[in-house]
């Protein structure tokens, strides 16, 4: 058995003022990582992604900007996350 610790080189802490998306079961977000608790994100900038297109792709392809400046998404939604573009 290993033991996981918690390090700011990994997982979303290392993430931090980077562009990400969440991988969520009903939406995908998008926007820059600004804060990580032990229960919810912060994102600024948010948008929600309805269609991401080829992951090879330089953008999303349906990407709609919300009308908010910060976005908080709950831990226990995210089933992924990586760093965005």
């Amino acid at each position: 058995m290993q033991v996981l610790v918690e390090s700011k080189t990994e997982g979303l802490v290392s993430l931090i003022g980077k562009q990400v998306i969440l991988f969520c079961g009903n939406y995908f977000y998008a926007g820059k990582l600004a804060g990580v608790n032990k229960t919810q994100v912060k994102l600024t900038e948010p948008s929600i992604v309805y269609e991401t297109g080829a992951f090879t792709a330089k953008g999303y392809a349906d990407a709609q900007r919300l009308h908010v400046d910060t976005l908080y998404v709950r831990i226990p939604a995210i089933e992924a996350y990586a760093e965005g573009k």
